[in-house]
């Protein structure tokens, strides 16, 4: 049950109204990295954790309760910006609270064009957000992911909090307002936050690598195939041992003549590990019932119920 609240959970301001830099900021509203995108995301996640993995569940609906906020203070600061487009600058009064930051007709002129690089603020929307990016492309059900498997999705989570974070410092250098920034800085930060606990979440997950249930080939784990001509350049993801299933990184210096003598990798072994396909498959068969287990046990068979309420509760409001 959402309670909205009217006070922003930050205290967006702006300077002055700046129709080009709404225009901008409309990528975190109805953008694919932007907050819209991350409330659904994670709101469509949550639902799969409810009963196998209830702490989850609550984090994903307290975080994408936060993007919706966020999504609040996005579409507030954007609104301030268009002070002015919905009434005066429509009228092009030379009284209204846009023109004193112009100087004559040309500037004014040149102002109002620059708006209307965006027809949404002036044909559409009545000088309010609009749910579609920077460029009016609508926001889009496809910019959601959620795999269904809980480790897939908090590495996506982490992945498209990292972008979040990136577009913010971008728009930070596109306008000079202080009171912009400020805002832009703190929901900037909150991605920060958000990926370490989406971080801190995987890693209470035993084992969460590789993602879903079936492990991978020992005979094709640790290749790495020399694809780049000239000098080859060596580290950590082509020798030594790989990050996660500690296996010796395997450097095929001559792809095309490996893959010839190996009758196109039909014929290759498993070097530089100790797994082996009947270690695998037993791995495979005790994680399935692991993750079955956890799924099964924890969804009732009849009588499903999202929630249980409080009748006594209940009782009391009604009197």
């Amino acid at each position: 049950m959402f309670y909205h609240v009217k006070e922003l959970q930050y205290n967006a301001r702006v300077s002055k109204p700046d129709p080009r830099f709404a225009r901008l900021l409309l990528e975190q509203f109805g953008g694919c990295n932007g907050e819209l995108k991350a409330a659904m995301q994670y709101f469509v996640q949550a639902f799969g954790c409810k009963n196998p993995y209830p702490d989850k569940y609550d984090m994903l609906m307290d975080i994408a309760t936060e993007e919706f906020s966020h999504l609040e203070i996005v579409g507030a600061t954007i609104q301030m910006l268009l002070t002015g487009v919905n009434g005066e600058l429509k009228l092009a009064s030379e009284t209204d609270e846009l023109s004193t930051v112009l100087n004559g007709k040309t500037a004014k002129e040149n102002y109002i064009h620059e708006a209307m690089i965006n027809p949404h603020f002036f044909a559409v929307t009545g000088g309010g957000p609009a749910v579609t990016d920077s460029n009016g492309n609508p926001w889009m059900g496809s910019y959601v992911s959620a795999m269904g498997d809980l480790t897939v999705d908090l590495r996506a989570n982490m992945a498209d909090e990292s972008k979040a974070k990136l577009v913010y410092e971008n728009l930070m250098q596109f306008t000079d307002d202080p009171y912009v920034k400020d805002t832009l800085r703190f929901l900037m930060t909150r991605e920060v936050a958000h990926f370490q606990m989406f971080e801190a979440a995987l890693n209470t997950i035993k084992p969460n690598f590789p993602p879903g249930i079936l492990q991978s080939d020992p005979k094709h784990s640790n290749t790495y195939y020399n694809l780049s001509k000239g000098d080859p350049h060596k580290g950590p993801w082509n020798e030594g041992e790989s990050t996660q299933l500690g296996e010796t990184w395997q450097y095929i210096e001559d792809p095309i003549k490996y893959v010839n003598e190996t009758n196109g990798l039909v014929n290759s072994r498993a070097e530089g590990t100790d797994r082996t396909d009947e270690s695998v498959a037993k791995h495979n068969d005790a994680l399935a019932k692991e993750r079955y287990e956890e799924i099964s046990s924890a969804t009732p068979p009849a009588d499903i119920k999202w929630n249980t309420y409080d009748q006594k509760k209940t009782t009391k409001l009604k009197k």
